[in-house]
């Protein structure tokens, strides 16, 4: 008895001993190198989209812009790698990149099958349609015989099949390979209708050459919660981008901003000493340092300034917070405490 006790302690032992080495093995990647790898989109205004001297902005760039600064205490330390639908979980599952923050909808499939992690949820979407007003079009039930442009690798195939479908509606898919395909496609005339998530959609409608003649209808006919994603068997990597975002969400209830962080800091509110780091080693337990909190803040802001500032009021597309608002004001988007 005595013997197999020994036996199984030891290979407890060892199996906690691969486990703790295989859970730190991209955050010392990344301390190594000294910059993150960042999987993003090949342009999607409002989430990740570079200007012409090639600085990239967008609310999917801020996550990572808030994670670096996290790990490495510096948000310009950041390599972006634009990657099409269908590239993207190979690039995170080959190791060509840390972390993917690229308008990519959790499903279950993607979180089982793929060898990756979806870690949080960025932006709550829903897929939708747009089209040209001159075809007084007032609803996706009048669609019926469209032709629909849709970008090969998404979900949003599978989600017009099942909505026409199940309004008896017959239809025509025409699949392009990326995203700017589909869009110069449907501005060309062949198709009637361009789908995909609708913030996509706002996007995409300011790259036409007349973007107040194309709407988005009414209609939202899926769920598409956005977020990054890492690779399954490395926890802390896995805690680290999960904790950033909620980091970021968490300040925006406790009303902690870009231009108050330092002075917040300096609060003896138990919750805010908590976040600070001025009380307990939380961020230490996540393998970072005690003011982890306020470098995320002072890097990119809380989650509502980095959504209006990219893709709400104080953006272009100005879209609606509507799901994406605070739990307490109305929305879903909801953080677990700091504690």
């Amino acid at each position: 008895m005595k013997r197999a006790t020994l036996i199984a302690t030891a290979a407890a032992a060892a199996v906690s001993l691969a486990a703790g080495s295989a859970s730190a093995q991209t955050l010392k990647t990344v301390k190594d190198r000294g910059i993150l790898s960042c999987g993003v989109s090949q342009g999607l205004p409002g989430f990740s989209t570079p200007d012409d001297k090639g600085n990239w902005t967008g609310i999917d760039v801020d996550v990572c812009r808030a994670v670096a600064a996290a790990v490495l205490n510096d948000p310009t330390k950041v390599k972006f790698v634009p990657l099409s639908a269908k590239d993207r979980f190979t690039a995170l599952q080959s190791g060509e990149i840390d972390v993917l923050s690229r308008n990519s909808t959790w499903t279950l499939s993607r979180d089982t099958s793929l060898g990756l992690n979806y870690t949080s949820v960025t932006y709550y979407d829903g897929q939708g349609f747009l089209v040209r007003k001159s075809l007084k079009v007032n609803s996706a039930l009048e669609l019926n015989s469209a032709s629909i442009c849709v970008q090969t690798g998404t979900t949003n195939e599978q989600n017009v099949a099942d909505y026409f479908k199940a309004n008896k509606m017959k239809y025509e898919v025409i699949a392009f390979g990326t995203a700017d395909e589909t869009l110069k496609a449907y501005e060309a005339g062949r198709c009637d209708v361009f789908t995909s998530d609708v913030s996509q959609l706002y996007a995409e409608r300011l790259k036409l050459a007349a973007p107040n003649d194309h709407g988005v209808l009414p209609e939202v006919i899926s769920k598409e919660p956005l977020g990054p994603v890492v690779r399954h068997a490395d926890d802390q990597w896995f805690d680290i981008v999960k904790w950033t975002l909620y980091a970021m969400v968490n300040a925006e209830e406790l009303g902690i901003t870009q231009k108050n962080v330092d002075e917040m800091a300096k609060s003896d509110k138990p919750e805010l000493k908590r976040v600070f780091g001025t009380d307990g080693n939380l961020g230490e337990q996540l393998g970072l340092t005690k003011d982890w909190v306020s470098r995320i803040v002072k890097a990119v802001g809380n989650y509502g300034e980095s959504f209006d500032r990219n893709v709400g009021a104080g953006s272009k597309l100005n879209i609606a917070r509507g799901l994406n608002k605070l739990w307490n004001q109305g929305g879903i988007q909801y953080a677990p405490p700091i504690r």
